[in-house]
Formats: C-alpha cells, structure tokens, sequence
C-alpha cells in the first residue's frame, strides 16, 4: 500500500485501499464478535458514554492495520485521543470500533464496526459491519453501496406521508407536531445502523439528535449517498467532517426525494 495522500487518486489506488478497508473491518468484526456476550470490563466516560475493554481491543486492531497501511493518513476515532494532525491532512480514517456500545454490553444484536476514510471533508469509502446479524455494509464514492453484495436503493416517493421512521423518541414527539402522525420504529441503538436502514429500505426515514459524531456518521452518510439518499441537517446543509469540532445538530436521513420534501417542510415549520 502507497503511503502518499497523492496515492488514492487513482481507481485502481482506491480499490487497493478499499479492499484494505473491508478486510481490516471483517477482522475488527470478528474480534468483537468472538468478545460479544462475554464478560468485560467496562466504564463511563464523559457524562454517561459506556466504554469497554472490547471497543478498546477492536480500535487497537483497527488503527494498527490501517495505520501501518496508510501512515500519511490521518486519525480520528472514538476511543483514541484526538490528534489535531489530522486538520493538516487530505485523507483521514474515521472510526467508531463499536457504535452501539451499550447495547453490545447489554448483549443486544444491533451494534457494528463503522469506519469511513474521509477525503478533504467528504467520505471516499465506507464500510459498516453487524457481525451478530452478518450485514456487511460497504460503499466508495461514485460507485454504488452494497449490503453482502447486493446493491442498495433507499425508498422512493415524496410524501410526508411515510410510516417508517427512526430517532430519538422525544425528538420524533417533536417532529409529530409538525409533521403529523408518523409511526416510530423500534429503537435502533446504533446511530450507524439506524442511518444504514434507509439505504437498505427497512426505513423511510431516520433522524439523529444533536449530539452526534463524526465516526457516528461518516461511513454511514456515504452508505446512504450511494443509495440514492441524503443524510444532512435539518437546514439541508452537508455535513463536512473532519473539523476541529466533531460534534452535529439534528440530522435526516432519507431518499433523495423524500429528503428533499422534509427539508423544504422545515424551512416553513421548525422545530418547536
């Protein structure tokens, strides 16, 4: 692997490093999963984010590999301290080891390994692994998202009429007061994955609350692209990632179509 930023420009450079991505991801994959149900050591950070010795274990794994693969590129990951390097640099890796930590300690299936390389701002590859249902989520830009191999397409249509959504239960109240009745999905504790379900068409819709992060949303947000969908602030404003401030307002997902009509809804009628 080429350590050059200049590197990745070329098809071929990108494949290289893509297929660097989904094997390093399947492995990360692995580890938590063979972790998964066990007995571990964990414990809070901030104000109330769990941590565990298998997030710890499973961004070990991921940094070494794609480090000593690509040493020109930066870093920015949940569970590494954040090194403001990473500003300087064109191509970026980020990560999040297990989004959905607190499920995975609860033993509940809907968590995965999300990781993103990021090219001035902008997601270049993707890939989103739940190793405890086997879904492999995987997208490069311009190229299409795939779920195991198959080709993703988010729900079509324009109504504000859709049934399936996902978010935060008191942000959806809220969006009930303008939006209407709308049904929410069970409870998707891994943002990653909630993002995902658009892509794949379990959902119409997906919202994200205003404390989301870069590694929450990176690999996702191209997964969703590629599947002709948008993942953006409720302003309609892209989300550029790798800033100094790594930290997102309220977010939508949804079918490119479908998108467009919420965000012009909003525009007309905020958020109470």
């Amino acid at each position: 692997m080429a350590d050059a930023d200049a590197d990745i420009a070329g098809e071929a450079a990108v494949a290289r490093t893509g297929a660097l991505l989904a094997d390093t991801v399947r492995e990360a994959g692995a580890l938590a999963l063979s972790l998964f149900r066990t007995e571990l050591k964990n414990w809070i950070k901030g104000a109330s984010s769990p941590v565990s010795e298998a997030d710890i274990a499973v961004n070990d794994l991921l940094e070494k590999r794609l480090r000593e693969a690509t040493p020109d590129y930066g870093w920015l990951s949940e569970e590494s301290a954040d090194d403001a390097g990473r500003l300087d640099r064109r191509l970026v890796w980020v990560v999040d080891p297990i989004d959905g930590t607190r499920n995975y300690l609860g033993g509940k299936e809907d968590w995965c390994v999300s990781v993103a390389l990021v090219e001035n701002g902008s997601p270049l590859l993707a890939c989103v692994f739940a190793p405890a249902t086997d879904e492999f989520f995987f997208a490069t830009r311009g190229q299409g998202a795939a779920c195991n191999g198959a080709p993703l397409h988010a729900t079509s249509g324009t109504g504000l009429d859709f049934a399936r959504v996902a978010g935060p239960k008191p942000l959806v109240e809220r969006m009930k007061k303008t939006l209407g009745d709308i049904t929410l999905h069970p409870r998707i504790g891994s943002l990653a994955l909630r993002l995902c379900r658009v892509a794949d068409r379990k959902l119409d819709v997906a919202f994200a609350g205003g404390n989301s992060h870069d590694w929450d949303l990176a690999a996702a947000d191209l997964i969703v692209h590629e599947a002709n969908g948008r993942l953006t602030a409720l302003s309609g404003d892209a989300i550029t990632y790798n800033r100094r401030e790594v930290t997102h307002g309220v977010l939508v997902a949804a079918g490119h179509d479908r998108h467009a009509e919420i965000i012009e809804h909003f525009r007309h009628h905020p958020l109470p």
